[in-house]
């Protein structure tokens, strides 16, 4: 990591380099800050010089006596000739300075050494210089920019991402979550310019020497992590929400983007107000600001008062935006505002639990869209997204804990992946489920008023549950939270609940073992134990709503799980399904006996009385359990034949979830003629059901059957399924032929991604160069996502190479945000695939550069390479590349282990299972 020193030649002698004693990951614990005075001089006027500099003065309380202040300081300037420490309170105020300075870069530490002891129990006041140029990393403090359609002038602004560790490239600081203050922030900038900060301006001054510049002023903020300060230079324009009771509400964004601010403008106050009412606390900040950025790589983040977001995260245009898009901004939205209490007012205490503010505020976000539009179906489809993303990325061995140990900085960004969001969302929903509402709302209430401005850990939100839940009598006396959701959270993978039934007596054996999609990890290491709570009903009874457990798998105190035999079942001529409507994350295998009543049942007109979540819960079960043979083809087929007559969302994005994987592998086999029968014949009825990718969306009562019918469309036109392809083709036409095609489209919202990309496959030269004027000249982000994926369809080998080659190119045409799904796209192309894995193996250095410091950013690209390597030469090959290119995918162990056990287990599959399901698919089409 670069560090860049300010020195003058007097002081030349005071600098260190040399690395420092102290070299744990950790700040030192002598010193805590109370109080940050940040004041920072932003400008964007000299294209060749936007940069920005400031001072910050720390208020520091000292703990124990120390004679160095260690904090964190990375990319920064900072003038050591202006750096003063004196003690503002305690006994005996004595002079103190700093006597010479080091840097360890392993760390990101700064480390000043003072000439003074400084003493525990007094405080401090330490004040630094800094500056900086304004990179376009995307983190940190940095600068972003959109183009004035009018003028066709670039305008710059800046905007801050310190989540979870850029801060420090800001301003110096103590950059970990525990270490909260208040913050005083003045920023200075030209008049012309908006300034934006987490609390209201309170005051704005001329500035005392530059011309048309000005100090605005931002009220003291409450106690919060260096991560949630926000503040940004811009020149937006905002629409202020009209609120009876509660704070001020603005959403900005860009002058020529002011109109699509609407939606989240009256969704968000919304949602606020039902999260005061669901957790029993008031919002605490007088006001809440959104802004949408036009670059800005993390979708969304929640500093507090101040929520920022990516343009297509937070903007919504009725003629552009998607239904699909639409729920996706409505669905952010909630996110990050749920994070004004999960995450702000109570922080985990170090991100270890970075779940305690993810998986919390995914899980509340479902509650609070399904609240504020209940005819979205939302929570029903949220959960099932989580589950089928838990189940997938779960089953590998190289997965972690919910509650993972975090031991380098680096291996933060690690922690953002499904398993904090959706695992979390989803053992939170079990845990809903099984305490009930009264004691779920009176423990969070306490815990969040008992930790409100302070830092937790998982462990203090289990004592406020148990408490909550023992007063309510939801929870047995004998079981403690604790006991049951560590199983969940700091264990690696879920279970398979193996259920063995005897007939004649009424009974059924359960056991578990954890659920590995990897092949090679032998039964002996599959004996993890979970507190599973186990809900079931049964043919008779049909009770799937009622999702409380009636008993439980239980581990001893060796972590050994416990046999556990039920009784009262169902007679021999009548199936049993565990875990109603999916109400815990596990999976379920049945003796041979319950699943063909079970197919029985589905391929019947019956069907309909299994529940809808339950149905797609068979079908991903089954599929798995295929996959690694513990079921065979015949009963999973079996099961999956029921699909010609379903007509409801859900069974349908399971059963595409976990086919999509065989789709990609058998379009590069010769087997791929039966594969594709198969699968036209499984489509064609609710294709011609929905009335395929006609307009009919105005006629559509249900929102989730418009989600259904564009999903159904992207696979019919892949398999060429009835009229889809020249349906697609002829909208595409139509477009083309508009005189204005940027102001009028023809092609339907739901289904635009899905007609874009099939003429674009089939399509000519011309049509890409059309669809990327379109790009070129769109005002939508969502539409502009839309249409750079839609690019990467083509199958022309040069189109797609011209294709990659701008991705990676920095101030290019496509933007930074934009340039791991762009890639993603193209590598999911069946002529994209070869291109895209050759391109970054031949340019992983310069793609390595071009996304420093976000090294993440690798292991997204790999992600779609991974799903379509299967064989074992390709395997090898992979593993030879990740291997020479260390230095290039450095900090990404975890991914590395991931991506690489993705490919063995596609090699395994093909192995075992090819030939097989080849003959499971034919006797199918022959029989059925």
């Amino acid at each position: 990591m670069k560090w860049v020193l300010l020195l003058l030649v007097a002081l030349s002698l005071r600098f260190r380099t040399a690395d420092s004693v102290y070299d744990y990951f950790r700040l030192p614990t002598a010193l805590r800050p109370q109080k940050y005075d940040l004041r920072i001089l932003t400008r964007l006027e000299d294209e060749g010089n936007l940069s920005f500099n400031g001072t910050v003065k720390i208020k520091l309380e000292a703990l124990q006596n120390t004679k160095n202040i260690t904090l964190h300081s990375k990319d920064l300037e900072i003038d050591e000739a202006q750096i003063t420490l004196r003690q503002v309170s305690g006994e005996g105020l004595k002079d103190n300075c700093v006597s010479s300075t080091e840097v360890n870069p392993n760390h990101d530490f700064y480390i000043l050494h003072t000439c003074q002891e400084l003493v525990a129990g007094h405080a401090y006041e330490l004040e630094l210089p800094f500056s900086a140029e304004l990179q376009d990393q995307l983190v940190g403090y940095y600068r972003s920019s959109y183009v004035d359609p009018v003028s066709n002038e670039t305008r710059w602004i800046t905007i801050t991402q310190f989540e979870p560790a850029y801060a420090r490239m800001a301003f110096p600081c103590f950059d970990e979550p525990g270490y909260k203050a208040v913050f005083d922030i003045t920023l200075g900038y030209h008049n012309k310019f908006t300034g934006l900060s987490n609390m209201p301006a309170k005051a704005t001054k001329p500035h005392e020497s530059l011309p048309d510049y000005v100090w605005s002023e931002f009220e003291e903020s409450v106690p919060m992590s260096t991560y949630l300060v926000a503040y940004t230079v811009n020149d937006f324009t905002h629409k202020s929400s009209t609120l009876l009771t509660g704070p001020l509400f603005r959403t900005w964004a860009r002058p020529n983007a002011i109109d699509q601010c609407d939606y989240a403008a009256e969704f968000g106050p919304k949602v606020l107000k039902y999260y005061e009412q669901l957790f029993g606390l008031k919002f605490p900040l007088p006001k809440v600001d959104q802004i949408a950025i036009p670059d800005f790589n993390a979708g969304a983040m929640e500093n507090w008062g101040l929520v920022a977001y990516s343009e297509s995260s937070l903007l919504y245009s009725k003629e552009y935006t998607s239904q699909e898009n639409e729920k996706d901004i409505a669905s952010t939205v909630a996110h990050e505002l749920a994070h004004q209490w999960f995450g702000n007012l109570v922080t985990m205490n170090w991100w270890t639990d970075l779940w305690l503010n993810e998986g919390f505020a995914t899980y509340v976000a479902g509650l609070g869209v399904e609240y504020i539009q209940p005819d979205w179906r939302f929570m029903e489809q949220a959960t099932m997204s989580s589950l089928l993303t838990v189940f997938r990325k779960d089953s590998f061995n190289s997965s972690h804990p919910i509650s993972r140990p975090i031991e380098m900085v680096s291996e933060i960004s690690e922690s953002f992946d499904e398993i904090s969001y959706e695992k979390g969302s989803s053992v939170i929903r079990m845990m809903h489920l099984f305490l009930g509402e009264e004691s779920f709302r009176s423990g969070l209430k306490s815990y969040l008023e008992k930790y409100a401005y302070k830092n937790a850990e998982q462990d203090n939100l289990w004592e406020s549950l148990t408490l909550a839940a023992h007063k309510a009598g939801s929870l047995p006396k004998n079981y403690d939270l604790k006991t049951i959701m560590d199983s969940w959270t700091l264990q690696t993978g879920y279970p398979m609940v193996n259920v063995t039934r005897n007939y004649t007596a009424r009974t059924a054996k359960l056991s578990q073992e954890r659920y590995h999609l990897n092949t090679d990890i032998s039964r002996e290491h599959r004996r993890e134990c979970w507190w599973v709570p186990l809900s079931y009903t049964s043919q008779e009874k049909k009770d799937f709503n009622n999702t409380a457990p009636k008993a439980w798998l239980e581990c001893d105190k060796n972590g050994d799980s416990l046999p556990k035999t039920i009784s009262d079942l169902p007679g021999p001529d009548q199936w049993v399904i565990f875990n109603n409507q999916l109400s815990s994350p596990y999976k379920v295998n049945y003796d041979a006996r319950n699943w063909k009543l079970l197919i029985d049942t589905l391929n019947s007109e019956e069907y309909q009385t299994i529940d809808v979540v339950n149905r797609a819960q068979l079908i991903d079960d089954v599929l798995y359990f295929a996959w690694t043979g513990e079921q065979d083809y015949e009963i999973a087929l079996g099961v999956i034949n029921y699909l010609q007559r379903e007509r409801e969302l859900l069974p349908w994005k399971s059963a595409f979830n976990s086919l999509m994987t065989v789709s990609d592998f058998f379009r590069k086999l010769p087997n791929y003629m039966y594969f594709k029968s198969y699968m036209k014949k499984l489509i064609t009825p609710i294709y011609e059901h929905l009335n395929g990718i006609n307009d009919t969306y105005s006629t559509i009562q249900q929102k989730d059957k418009v989600t259904l019918k564009g999903m159904v469309a992207s696979w019919a036109c892949s398999y060429q399924v009835s009229d889809c392809v020249d349906q697609a083709l002829s909208y595409f036409r139509s477009w083309r032929a508009e005189a204005n095609p940027d102001e009028n489209n023809p092609v339907p919202l739901g289904v635009r991604g899905n007609v874009y990309c099939t003429s674009i496959e089939h399509g000519s030269d011309e049509d890409w160069e059309f669809l990327w004027t379109r790009y070129e000249m769109a005002n939508v982000a969502s539409e502009k996502e839309t249409i750079l994926n839609a690019l990467a369809c083509s199958k022309e080998v040069w189109l797609v190479q011209r294709y990659l080659e701008r991705i990676f190119v920095p101030n290019g045409e496509i933007r930074k945000q934009d340039s791991v799904s762009v890639f993603q796209s193209i590598a999911a192309n069946d002529v994209g695939f070869l291109l895209a894995k050759k391109y970054l193996m031949d340019n992983v250095d310069s793609i390595s550069k071009f996304f420093h410091p976000q090294f993440e950013a690798m292991s997204d690209i790999m992600k779609p390479l991974s799903e379509q390597i299967f064989s074992r030469k390709d395997y090898n090959e992979f593993k030879t590349f990740i291997s020479n290119s260390k230095e290039q995918l450095k900090d990404l162990d975890q991914a590395i282990d991931q991506t690489l056990e993705q490919i063995l287990t596609n090699v395994q599959w093909k192995e075992r299972n090819y030939h097989q399901f080849t003959r499971a698919i034919q006797r199918f089409l022959v029989s059925k």
